[in-house]
């Protein structure tokens, strides 16, 4: 500790007259008496003696000597040097993602916490004239205090500011916190974190400087990685598990698995988890009849080399399905290619039927006409995929003339029907124009023509193939049996959720009947949001809780579905809490946040402590002075006389 005014010491000579005044004799307080006959002896011996006494032991004066002493303090301004940054902008990034809730700072602190401290001390050692603001670094980053002067706003929003329970969008946290060097001056970044950030990002493109203060210790956590359940017709359910070990000592564990409320565990079996990799562990224990949803949990032995410092991902949740089967009607003269892409699709089974005759009466899922149309021109139940229809439907497509001019193939980018779909390969030799499909999305398309498009029509989801399999190399391909997987999953969905599983921050799709007015959707902790619908589905984002989310549509004022899902954290990158440096082009971001050192008074400290004992002398000499005020009362003069 240094001090900006050591010459305010000066002003410990002060303490001398102090001193000199308790010395003095007290004066005594004068009292009206009816004679000084029995008082002269008194007056006699007050003349005699000296001025001044000896020092006596006065709490008022130690308590006047402390304030000296404190003001005297708070004018030398005493002060430490601290890490500053100088700049006429700081964005201060604070890392939320979940491996910021391991305790494995001092007094079990989490990383979170030791950041909020770092992030207040940057603030306090900022220039008055620098301009601050505080991001949130979550799955969906956000601003807590704008750029502005005003640090104690800054103060405030860094002290309200929670962590969350899954990743961290850092392209979108970077993006965001950059904007501030749009403004006039220099610009730095400040990014609290554990590490991680930014992997396989160019930083470069940044403007400004980035500094990084890097929060955590150790490596050492036991996860949950995996977990989930199988259920085949005529079969048990098969539950998977797997158990990850980040830390540099073997872990010994137990593993607990319930079903839906039960408090009693159905299995509770230790593992011995080596250091740095992972358990997978397969049971094909039998479970209760009619369990909905089992929850594992593991729970480091007492006598494991490894510690545990997260417990985010010490429980996972996972719902066990009842095996369903999905039919499809193929109406088809032979196509050895569909028929061989279906009987690879789980819970599907397929009947063959031939075309130019009526469908049976059996209501299927899908009905798939391959060179084929529906008799009289009447779609079936359920959904319909064409391919290289026979004829014009009418209201729902028209065929153009047959073309031979097929260019390159576009897809469609971010449909997730077309998802891990490559078709850059594929060749197209023939097909007839669709005409009237603006009902419909284009998946596929070949300079600006439609090839395969699918929507809604007429209370159904329908599906048009412009050309036969046969005209194109589509069925050699990896993308064939990837599309129709896709497909099967969008004509026939196995619920009204697009997912049974989802991780933490990711997005659920609902997909409701068509007469849904509302989705109603319970969190975990009992909130329920309610959303409307809008072009046949619903987005659901607010997955921040792990946990069991349960779905409900409601049309005519009425539940008529209701499903649940689980959000569990599965996430290696934030189970794995080793503390990692911020690589940008190949180099590490600097730690270093001193340009010049900065400077933390602790003057108004001081000066605060001083008020409280000013306050706490004051209010002693006053009780003292009315313990002394006796007032005069002839009759207890005379009884004493």
């Amino acid at each position: 500790m240094s001090f900006l005014s050591p010459l305010a010491f000066i002003g410990l000579l002060l303490a001398v007259p102090i001193l000199l005044l308790y010395m003095l004799r007290l004066r005594r307080q004068e009292q009206v008496i009816s004679s000084t006959f029995l008082w002269r002896q008194v007056i006699q011996d007050q003349e005699a003696n000296t001025p001044w006494q000896r020092l006596r032991r006065n709490l008022l004066l130690i308590l006047q000597l402390i304030i000296l002493a404190l003001l005297i303090l708070a004018l030398a301004r005493p002060f430490s040097l601290v890490p500053a940054v100088s700049a006429a902008r700081v964005a201060i990034i604070l890392d939320a993602s979940a491996s910021m809730t391991a305790s494995d700072g001092p007094d079990g602190r989490t990383r979170f916490e030791a950041g909020q401290e770092a992030a207040l001390s940057l603030l306090d050692a900022l220039s008055p004239d620098s301009e601050v603001s505080v991001l949130h670094a979550a799955a969906t980053p956000s601003i807590l205090a704008p750029f502005s002067t005003n640090h104690a706003a800054a103060y405030d929003a860094v002290r309200a500011a929670r962590p969350s329970a899954g990743e961290t969008d850092w392209s979108a946290a970077l993006t965001l916190a950059s904007a501030g060097a749009l403004g006039d001056g220099g610009f730095t970044m400040v990014i609290i974190s554990d590490g991680g950030v930014a992997d396989g990002l160019d930083l470069s493109i940044i403007p400004g400087d980035i500094r990084h203060i890097p929060v955590g210790t150790v490596s050492d956590n036991v996860a949950l990685s995996a977990l989930a359940t199988r259920t085949l017709p005529d079969s048990t359910p098969q539950l998977f598990a797997q158990m990850t070990n980040t830390g540099v000592s073997d872990a010994e564990v137990v593993l607990t698995l319930r079903a839906d409320d039960d408090p009693l565990p159905l299995v509770s079996e230790r593992y011995s988890i080596p250091a740095g990799a992972s358990l997978p562990i397969t049971s094909n224990a039998a479970l209760p009849d009619g369990v909905r949803v089992l929850s594992a949990s593991i729970t480091p032995t007492v006598n494991s080399l490894s510690r545990d410092v997260l417990s985010l991902d010490n429980t996972a949740y996972t719902l066990v399905a009842e095996p369903t089967d999905r039919t499809i009607l193929l109406v088809t003269e032979d196509n050895l290619f569909l028929e061989q892409v279906l009987a690879t699709l789980p819970g599907v089974r397929a009947f063959k039927a031939p075309p130019g005759r009526p469908l049976p009466a059996q209501r299927f899922d899908l009905t798939i006409f391959d060179r084929a149309a529906p008799v009289d021109g009447v779609l079936p139940q359920g959904a319909v995929l064409f391919i290289a229809p026979a004829e014009s439907v009418a209201g729902v497509f028209s065929l153009g003339d047959e073309t031979g001019a097929v260019g390159r193939l576009v897809a469609a980018v971010g449909d997730p029907r077309l998802t891990f779909v490559d078709l850059s390969a594929v060749s197209v030799l023939k097909y007839r124009p669709l005409v009237g499909t603006d009902w419909a999305d284009v998946l596929v398309s070949s300079d600006g023509a439609p090839l395969v498009v699918a929507g809604e029509r007429g209370g159904r989801r329908v599906g048009v193939f412009a050309f036969a399999l046969n005209d194109s190399d589509l069925p050699l391909q990896i993308a064939f049996p990837v599309l129709m997987a896709n497909l099967m999953d969008w004509f026939i969905p196995s619920g009204i959720l697009a997912e049974q599983t989802v991780r933490v921050g990711q997005t659920q799709a609902i997909r409701p009947r068509l007469d849904a007015e509302t989705v109603r959707v319970t969190a975990p902790d009992g909130s329920v949001r309610e959303l409307a619908i809008a072009g046949g589905s619903v987005l659901y984002p607010d997955t921040t809780q792990p946990g069991i989310y349960r779905v409900e549509v409601v049309a005519g004022g009425e539940v008529v579905q209701a499903e649940a899902f689980v959000v569990n954290l599965f996430s290696p990158s934030e189970s794995d809490i080793t503390p990692r440096p911020i690589n940008n082009q190949g180099g590490t971001v600097s730690t270093n946040l001193t340009d010049e050192p900065g400077q933390y008074e602790y003057w108004p400290l001081l000066a605060l402590l001083a008020l409280g004992v000013l306050v706490a002398e004051w209010y002693l000499y006053h009780r003292r002075q009315q313990a002394r005020v006796v007032p005069f009362s002839p009759q207890k003069q005379r009884a004493r006389g």
